[in-house]
């Protein structure tokens, strides 16, 4: 097992705001793994993902990578490391597929540099990896919400990343096309290796997909590890307030919420 990015004792403030989003969370990212960040409206997810993307910078702990504060390394040298698709990204008016993929390039360009054979053959390759790659010349705006979603998560490819930080990628998205998503990200992370992050809504989703699950409540971390081993009921009464059952068959989990419940204990 190899760690190369952590949080550590990260205690982050948005601007204007008097109080902390994230309090004294410790966290490990495994190379190779996806890891789940799930918890209520307001517990903290985006805003740890954030700021292990470098968008927001702690005012207490440090996220580190290599062992070395991530705030250290040029920008341009972490967007070939790192790449980071908010919940909802907007491209520029009138982009097809193809010219929003090559923007995934830049960290990778010299100034003043064209694109390159090799630069299209990685635009072509993750055009592929997402199924995309006979809508290549296709408006942005007239592909569908799942379409323009793997548009984007293949834009994020192109920077060639080790690591793919996702807030929320299956909003907005109908059934069918979030475990699709998902399915496409497991399908990506083992063939490519890419190590992934992702904050999710849907519980069911994290156990679907993910390697390991953190639980974030109140700007806390409140538990992290194995989808299994984490998403209890008790877990799901004290962080979510509801009332489940839960069943495990091997490594898949399935739950059911019952209804609204008092928690067993204050967190």
């Amino acid at each position: 097992m190899t760690i190369s990015l952590e949080a550590k004792r990260l205690h982050v403030r948005h601007p204007g705001i008097d109080r902390d989003a994230l309090r004294d969370v410790s966290l490990e990212v495994v190379n190779g793994e996806i890891l789940a960040l799930v918890g209520p409206n307001g517990s903290g997810k985006s805003t740890l993902l954030r700021t292990l993307g470098r968008e927001l910078d702690p005012r207490g702990g440090a996220v580190l990578l290599e062992g070395k504060a991530i705030s250290s390394y040029p920008r341009r040298w972490l967007a070939r490391r790192m790449a980071r698709l908010p919940q909802d990204p907007a491209g520029p008016e009138g982009f097809s597929v193809e010219n929003l993929v090559r923007t995934g390039r830049h960290p990778h360009l010299s100034y003043f540099a064209s694109y390159d054979a090799n630069d299209e053959a990685v635009v072509a390759d993750v055009l592929e990896a997402v199924e995309l790659a006979d809508y290549r010349e296709r408006p942005l705006a007239s592909l569908s919400g799942g379409e323009r979603r793997r548009a984007w998560i293949a834009m994020a490819l192109a920077q060639e990343p080790e690591f793919l930080l996702l807030d929320e990628p299956t909003a907005a998205l109908d059934l069918r096309h979030q475990f699709e998503l998902l399915d496409l990200l497991r399908r990506l992370n083992r063939e490519r290796r890419t190590t992934i992050v992702l904050s999710l809504h849907d519980l069911e989703h994290a156990a679907h997909v993910a390697d390991r699950v953190a639980v974030l409540c109140r700007g806390r971390l409140y538990a992290a590890g194995r989808p299994c081993a984490v998403l209890t009921e008790e877990t799901l009464l004290d962080v979510f307030r509801v009332t489940t059952r839960i069943q495990i068959e091997g490594d898949t989990l399935s739950l059911r919420v019952l209804g609204p419940g008092d928690p067993i204990r204050s967190f």
